[in-house]
């Protein structure tokens, strides 16, 4: 049995996002045959955001080796000792909006975004414009993503709190559906 349960996490981890006002809808776990390596995927939104347009996606990813060798090191420690430092795996937030008509000043959005993500959800703004056809305007999709680092020892120690990892990124969810009719053109109809 491993020392630490990462699907029952993930589990945990779908409820903590009810708790702070999500939806879940879809969950996923991937396998990589050759080298184990797993990812466990969760779409979710804001309460409000059911009919869209706003979607958010959880992902934790984990490296197997860096796994086993947390594992060893704790099976080598003694009761009562603390679990070694230095061993961590991602969660990603990636929020994403359908192709915007008025596109916002990524500069300013990253600036806005900055200070409710705040430093303990570090949050990256980009933007791919697609053109369909030569003769039609470019259409822009906008993605804010963020990765924090979960410590495996502060899981052991069942140490870890994302409450304000899960308020922050309500926020950011909050702050991007206020927005989203200028940008999608429902508020200028």
């Amino acid at each position: 049995m491993a020392v630490v349960d990462i699907p029952g996490f993930v589990a945990d981890l779908k409820d903590h996002a009810t708790e702070h006002g999500f939806h879940v809808h879809d969950e996923r776990h991937f396998v990589e045959t050759y080298s184990m390596r797993q990812a466990w995927e969760v779409d979710l939104h804001p309460e409000r955001a059911c009919g869209g347009p706003l979607d958010l996606h959880l992902a934790v990813e984990l490296d197997p080796r860096t796994l086993l060798t947390f594992e060893d090191q704790i099976l080598d420690l003694s009761e009562d000792a603390e679990p070694p430092e230095g061993f961590s795996f991602p969660l990603m937030f990636t929020w994403a909006l359908p192709p915007l008509s008025h596109a916002p000043d990524l500069l300013l959005l990253a600036t806005d975004l900055a200070g409710i993500g705040g430093p303990d959800l570090p949050l990256s703004v980009s933007a791919i414009d697609s053109t369909v056809e030569v003769t039609d305007a470019p259409e822009r999709t906008l993605s804010i993503s963020a990765r924090i680092s979960l410590s495996l020892g502060d899981l052991f120690m069942h140490r870890e709190n994302l409450c304000e990892t899960f308020d922050r990124a309500h926020a950011v969810s909050e702050f991007l559906l206020d927005h989203s009719p200028t940008w999608l053109d429902e508020g200028l109809a």
